[in-house]
């Protein structure tokens, strides 16, 4: 009894973009995440958005600095391989 007084107390107390995210709002959001174009707009939204459940916030933030991060050591890689193509065909004439 005394258990269940002192969760209710912390659930009252937890502000309502601070509660943890139940299993059907984590399915909802990567449900969102699977269309195309729309789950770019909401990382966005979700990420930099004032409103809105601040582990969601902190999840889209990390996935747009992950995907940031890939893109980036992509066009490294492809600009890379494109300036060696340059010079090897260069050396080649």
């Amino acid at each position: 009894m005394e258990q269940q007084q002192h969760q209710q107390q912390l659930q009252v107390n937890v502000p309502e973009n601070e509660r943890v995210m139940s299993v059907k709002e984590w399915l909802i959001t990567f449900l969102i995440m699977m269309v195309p174009v729309v789950n770019l707009v909401m990382y966005f939204v979700w990420a930099f958005g004032s409103e809105g459940n601040l582990n969601r916030k902190n999840w889209a933030k990390a996935n747009l600095l992950i995907v940031g991060i890939c893109i980036g050591l992509y066009l490294s890689i492809f600009f890379l391989l494109l300036i060696v193509a340059f010079i090897a065909t260069s050396v080649k004439q």
